[in-house]
């Protein structure tokens, strides 16, 4: 493989990890805004809370595996709390009180992080498992941004399995057409809900946790990720895995070559791609209903 291919095919990787860590996120975000139809802002601060949770383990137990199961779990209880106690209570007040409320919750999730970790980066290392290079087509690539690829594809197929091929994914897809008519059948609803919240802060959480070593911990890992992970939801459609794993896909490599070719125009990529996708198709590439 000469330089100049090496170079796109490096490239292209880097955006597919990118563009998998962003697909944990959106994923999480389709479950609970797509589906279930609950604004959260909050959605990507509980990313960066589940980065700090994973630093903390790491620091106390030295494994980065514990951190990759335990954090993520602390950061689904935490969210289930918010549904819970929080957001249960106005969501039928509409869109506008669950905008006010998570905006709330995530400034407090900011500022928590702050006063407990602080406000520097915080290094994270690659589990030794992962570290080093492998050869691909004769170039090297970093074995943990493939580790980020596989894993992303593995929560892929758990969910398609869990929201399609099971009794339960049926409930919730039911659930979210008609909740009365679920609830009619002796399906607790609200605890459902619930469930669902919880799995979808389980997700932002993981990602969190898997970009941690890349980009290192800090405040501002969820204005980094806030707004690709909204663009990648719309823009795939609400309620649609599919579509939010082509977007972030798209997203990840626009970065990524847009970084490297036309970097003056990069960070305007992504959003000149969802004004012609919107324009075209206003329920995004597979939207289920109107967002």
């Amino acid at each position: 493989m000469d330089a100049t291919t090496a170079m796109y095919v490096a490239q292209g990787i880097h955006g597919l990890a990118y563009g998998m860590v962003l697909f944990l996120v959106a994923s999480g975000l389709t479950l609970i805004f797509g589906m279930m139809g609950i604004l959260n802002v909050a959605h990507t601060a509980f990313f960066m809370l589940s980065a700090y949770f994973c630093y903390q383990v790491v620091a106390w137990t030295g494994s980065f595996w514990l951190a990759l199961l335990l954090a993520p779990i602390a950061t689904a209880i935490v969210g289930i709390l918010v549904e819970r106690f929080l957001l249960r209570r106005i969501h039928a007040f509409g869109l506008l009180f669950e905008l006010t409320l998570t905006i709330g919750v995530m400034f407090v999730i900011m500022e928590a992080v702050k006063v407990f970790w602080g406000t520097e980066n915080l290094p994270l290392p690659v589990p030794s498992l992962l570290e080093g290079l492998v050869s691909i087509g004769g170039m090297d690539y970093p074995i943990y941004r493939l580790f980020i690829i596989g894993l992303s594809l593995v929560i892929l197929g758990f969910l398609a399995f869990i929201l399609y091929k099971t009794r339960m994914g049926m409930v919730v897809r039911a659930a979210v057409s008609d909740a009365d008519m679920v609830n009619a059948l002796g399906i607790n609803v609200p605890r459902l809900f619930m469930f669902v919240f919880g799995v979808g802060t389980w997700l932002a959480g993981l990602a969190g946790v898997a970009i941690a070593p890349i980009l290192t911990v800090f405040p501002g890992l969820a204005d980094q990720m806030g707004m690709d992970a909204f663009i990648v939801v719309i823009v795939g459609g609400f309620g649609s895995l599919g579509g939010a794993l082509m977007v972030a896909i798209i997203s990840g490599l626009l970065s990524s070559y847009g970084v490297q070719f036309v970097s003056q125009l990069a960070p305007v990529l992504m959003f000149i791609f969802m004004a012609v996708v919107l324009a075209i198709k206003p329920t995004g590439f597979f939207g289920e209903r109107e967002g």
